[in-house]
């Protein structure tokens, strides 16, 4: 198989027009029923999308191509379901391997609508969730509805990292720029690396040592930031020249979901419903985790007070390191992913923090695309939350393991916080539209 990709990635770079079909292809089969099982589609797709960042796709058509690829694999997947009902069961492949349909029925069963979410990125699950769905009649509406959020995230997940790491490799970057990088994403990877070990292994005290290992690897790089100046450099150059109009109003929306005034509303929101219903346990954890990151976060600016990039034509007055958005951010919804995971099993908490960490990734990246934050700063915001999350979970969890919340909470919340969030990009469309779009 792995002579296979290489001389796949061989045939594409020699015919560089099939690229964005072959995309297509691979994306519709990762997420295809059965096939997604077989075919390698994960270490496919980042090959396709490093050879579409060198400058045969854009980042918008390398998306939007597997974006729709995944969402015509989900449908087939749906509709099989729908078509054969149980006798999908007797099928090649599933009569001799009931264990991969038994699986993800127990676990759509499990956590119902949320599975199709949390499920896209649990590689033996993405592709059977779908047909289990439709094998279960879910609604033909609520299905796309969710279908069409989780392949966003999914394609953006997926595709992303390979086309930047192929840009960056076409562009003239500053000489340490790919040092500086191995040594972050290191970094990075080897805090991710014993979380998930810890976490699988569910290894007592895993959550005060998580939190000890996030705030060492915060602590170097507050102290580290000036040597990594080529770093952010590379990635500024690589996201400005990339940078249009639609884009543009479109990051200036997504940015004020991390203002202080909207993160605010919806954390005193969650603190004080969890007061309401009686959580005090998780009550306290989110106190913990959002104040203490807020804090946290006004006096390490004011402390290392490091200037803005000069991109803005009015560049901004206060102090860049941390980033207050990618902060703010990171410690509300990783804050919700936490507590949405109680009671599930190590695998599921995982994903769903890792869902739950992209609507904060996605509002810290336009920091970076608005000329607003180093790259550094985002990244720092993020391992400063990381943090108090888990540094608030360890110490609530010193008794007695937090509960989970129940299904009136949500109903009650969720719609709140949509509100709220609607109301702050609502508030921003007719800034973006006059900035950033224009005129016709």
């Amino acid at each position: 198989m792995t002579a296979f990709l290489a001389d796949l990635n061989a045939w594409l770079g020699a015919h560089p027009h099939w690229l964005g079909t072959v995309l297509f292809i691979t994306a519709f089969l990762e997420c295809l029923a059965l096939a997604g099982l077989l075919v390698p589609g994960t270490v496919a797709l980042f090959g396709i999308s490093v050879l579409a960042g060198s400058g045969v796709l854009g980042l918008s058509e390398t998306l939007i191509l597997g974006y729709l690829g995944g969402l015509l694999g989900d449908a087939a997947s749906y509709y099989l379901g729908r078509r054969f009902h149980q006798n999908i069961r007797s099928l090649p492949g599933l009569r001799t391997h009931p264990e991969w349909i038994s699986s993800a029925e127990s676990f759509f069963q499990r956590n119902g609508i949320t599975s199709l979410l949390i499920g896209r990125f649990i590689g033996p699950l993405r592709p059977m969730l779908p047909m289990i769905a439709g094998m279960l009649d879910m609604p033909v509406i609520r299905f796309a509805v969710v279908s069409l959020i989780a392949a966003a995230g999914w394609s953006a997940v997926y595709l992303l990292p390979g086309w930047m790491t192929g840009a960056a490799f076409r562009l003239p970057l500053p000489p340490d720029f790919w040092p500086q990088a191995a040594v972050v994403a290191g970094g990075a990877a080897v805090l991710l690396a014993f979380i998930m070990h810890a976490t699988l292994r569910g290894r007592s005290g895993s959550t005060f040592i998580s939190a000890a290992l996030t705030f060492a690897l915060l602590l170097a790089l507050l102290l580290g930031w000036q040597h990594l100046r080529s770093l952010d450099e590379g990635i500024m150059t690589l996201v400005q020249e990339h940078r249009q109009p639609f884009l543009n109003s479109v990051a200036v929306i997504i940015t004020r979901l991390g203002d202080f005034r909207t993160q605010l509303i919806v954390a005193v929101v969650l603190i004080v419903l969890l007061a309401a219903m009686r959580q005090w346990r998780g009550m306290f954890f989110a106190l913990g985790s959002l104040l203490g990151t807020a804090v946290a976060n006004g006096t390490l600016k004011n402390l290392l007070a490091r200037a803005r990039p000069d991109i803005l034509a009015e560049p901004l007055t206060t102090y860049s390191l941390p980033s207050g958005h990618s902060s703010a951010s990171f410690a509300f919804f990783l804050t919700l992913g936490i507590l949405a995971s109680r009671g599930q099993s190590a695998r599921v908490r995982l994903t769903t923090l890792v869902v739950a960490a992209l609507p904060a990734l996605t509002i810290a990246t336009t920091r970076v695309y608005l000329g607003v934050h180093w790259p550094t700063d985002v990244l720092a915001g993020a391992l400063l939350a990381g943090s108090f999350c888990a540094l608030s979970l360890a110490i609530v969890q010193r008794q007695a393991r937090l509960q989970p919340l129940t299904l009136r909470f949500w109903w009650i919340f969720i719609p709140i916080a949509l509100a709220v969030f609607t109301f702050a990009a609502a508030w921003a469309l007719p800034v973006a539209i006059e900035r950033y779009l224009p005129a016709t």
